[in-house]
């Protein structure tokens, strides 16, 4: 049974996409009601108001200088348990969602649900709500070549995943890199036997930014889909 929640939200610069993602986040948390949540903020060489924000949004904050989306989330991740070292990992869940996305309310409610019905890790989905910095075909080609199929998705995002620290643990934890670190976790995963279960019932709700965070990633893809429909 899980005991304690810990979310983990890594941020570079975010001090204007923080405050709504906070929001929602403590929205999630209502939602689990007897359970404990932590928040915690990964401010990664911030040059902005990033730590005080997040601290004004009831966040606890851990400050690094790695520049790696994947140091801030292990660095997070070591937060919680930390705060959490008198619990077993088995009793544990992780999320991680980015700083530019909002959660639904039922997000951490229904992944614990997993949990307790025997998952391991989840693996969700994501939707755009604002397309006003692209051209309309970027959109269409998006919808095309995200949405295939009905069964599980293919999709790993660090935006919308959920973890038992138990297997977090013995798949290695999130390994430092500056992108495509939330795919090496979930390999690592099924690599060791975890049950990841990939669901499009827990969609959350991510920014189109031009401005990349971390290279290679989903901005940078938004600009490769950019180009392939010019």
């Amino acid at each position: 049974m899980i005991r304690l929640i810990g979310v983990v939200v890594p941020a570079h610069d975010e001090q204007e996409w923080l405050p709504s993602c906070l929001a929602s986040l403590r929205r999630a948390a209502q939602a689990v009601p007897g359970t404990p949540v932590r928040l915690i903020v990964v401010a990664d060489a911030c040059h902005d108001r990033t730590a005080q924000v997040a601290r004004d949004g009831g966040a606890a904050v851990v400050t690094i200088g790695a520049r790696s989306v994947g140091a801030a989330r292990a660095a997070g991740v070591r937060e919680v348990l930390r705060r959490a070292r008198h619990l077993e990992p088995a009793d544990i869940w992780l999320a991680t969602t980015d700083a530019d996305t909002l959660v639904p309310a039922c997000w951490l409610r229904e992944q614990v649900r997993y949990g307790d019905h025997g998952w391991d890790a989840v693996a969700g989905t994501v939707r755009i709500a604002d397309w006003s910095g692209h051209p309309p075909a970027v959109r269409s080609l998006f919808r095309e070549r995200y949405n295939v199929g009905t069964g599980p998705h293919p999709h790993v995002h660090g935006a919308n995943l959920g973890f038992r620290a138990a297997a977090y643990l013995r798949a290695g934890g999130f390994p430092d890199l500056p992108t495509a670190e939330d795919h090496a976790l979930v390999a690592a995963l099924t690599a060791n036997g975890s049950r990841v279960r990939r669901t499009r019932a827990l969609p959350v709700i991510t920014s189109a930014r031009r401005e990349a965070r971390a290279p290679h990633g989903f901005s940078d893809y938004l600009a490769e889909l950019r180009a392939a429909s010019a």
